[in-house]
């Protein structure tokens, strides 16, 4: 059970800190909720994104897990000079937005750190070959991105868009 003032990763919505633990007779007033009076759930605020979300703590059809550690942040950050970006064409627009979508419905931060190189390469190839990048996969890539940037930030105590700079010259110093 994660504690109110808790952050944790909640399915594609990345971030969120636990705002309160209440019963189901709170929220009814606010929400229509089950009708399980006596059931607790956790109301989540995204960290990254408005709106609040109201979740049982017994069951969720989203996977919930806690935020990385920083020693884990950096430990990811580390790996990337020895990461090789795979990339992932699917024969088809569906297989790859299904495929898009796994990893980012269940986000752990190794796989999209990897998805994130993945498509960026496929990005950096395309453009190489002077022909246009696909909406899907830009798409996609800013999904990714903006969950790992965001459960980073949390980790490592820093805002959102001072990731990226953080990255490069943690990766910038291991490459010295």
């Amino acid at each position: 059970m994660y504690e109110i003032g808790s952050f944790l990763v909640y399915g594609n919505k990345g971030v969120c800190k636990v705002e309160d633990i209440t019963t189901a007779d709170k929220l009814i007033a606010l929400k229509n909720i089950e009708k399980d009076k006596e059931r607790l759930y956790y109301v989540l605020k995204p960290v990254y994104q408005g709106g609040i979300i109201y979740t049982p703590i017994d069951h969720s059809k989203i996977s919930m897990r806690p935020v990385i550690s920083e020693e884990e942040a950096k430990r990811l950050i580390d790996l990337i000079p020895s990461m090789h970006a795979e990339n992932f064409s699917g024969k088809n627009t569906i297989e790859l937005k299904a495929y898009y979508q796994e990893v980012t419905n269940n986000p752990d931060c190794e796989e999209l750190l990897q998805l994130t190189m993945s498509i960026y390469a496929k990005k950096q190839h395309a453009l190489a070959q002077k022909r246009r990048f696909g909406q899907v996969d830009e798409r996609y890539m800013k999904q990714a991105e903006s969950l790992l940037f965001g459960e980073l930030a949390v980790a490592l105590g820093i805002e959102r868009d001072q990731v990226q700079e953080f990255i490069y010259e943690r990766v910038h110093a291991l490459m010295e």
